[in-house]
């Protein structure tokens, strides 16, 4: 198995000992994703908190007449999951699929609840990613009630553009919360800046 990357990923924030490192490897379990399959449909229930070592996921809403608006990408050392389903044990409103072929490490509610018992040093680290990912949620939230389509365009391509060659303009579009050809338009407009 292959729990390296998420065991460095956690000595990034907190220096882990030989102890917490095999309760790692015993909790976490590895998957491989074929690109296109869903690790979680609208109905479902979240029973794993999911970190990518291997591939790229996005996780969207489908509303009433069939339209997805993609809320998050996730590549090589990040976590991706319907946090609120995960949490309240109700079903969940998203879908999360593999725009690759991936490798994943997940971990089930109950056990992760016995780790932050268990190990203290892991309720810290996932508090800082719960923290982080509010932020981030927020950020995202200013920016779409503050910013034109052009500064959300221009944010996305700095703090990610290792999405660029992995994820297609529509989801990008969809992101941004703009259509296709709009995001076009913006595209050749920086490009003749």
């Amino acid at each position: 198995m292959t729990t390296k990357p998420l065991i460095d990923y956690f000595k990034n924030h907190l220096p882990l000992n030989e102890e917490e490192k095999s309760v790692v490897e015993e909790v976490f379990k590895e998957r491989r994703i074929k690109r296109r399959q869903f690790i979680l449909q609208e109905g479902d229930i979240s029973k794993h908190n999911t970190f990518v070592v291997e591939g790229c996921f996005r996780m969207y809403f489908v509303d009433e007449k069939g339209k997805e608006h993609n809320l998050q990408f996730a590549a090589e050392n990040w976590w991706i999951g319907d946090i609120g389903s995960f949490h309240s044990e109700e079903p969940s409103k998203l879908y999360i699929e593999a725009l690759e072929n991936s490798i994943i490490l997940q971990i089930k509610k109950e056990d992760q609840l016995k780790l932050f018992v268990d190990y203290p040093k892991f309720n810290r680290i996932f508090r800082v990613f719960t923290e982080n990912a509010l932020v981030s949620a927020q950020r995202r939230i200013l920016q779409n009630i503050s910013s034109t389509a052009e500064e959300r365009y221009l944010d996305f391509s700095k703090r990610y553009p290792h999405f660029f060659n992995r994820i297609s303009n529509v989801q990008i579009a969809s992101f941004l919360g703009v259509t296709p050809e709009f995001l076009s338009t913006i595209r050749k407009k920086i490009a003749k800046s």
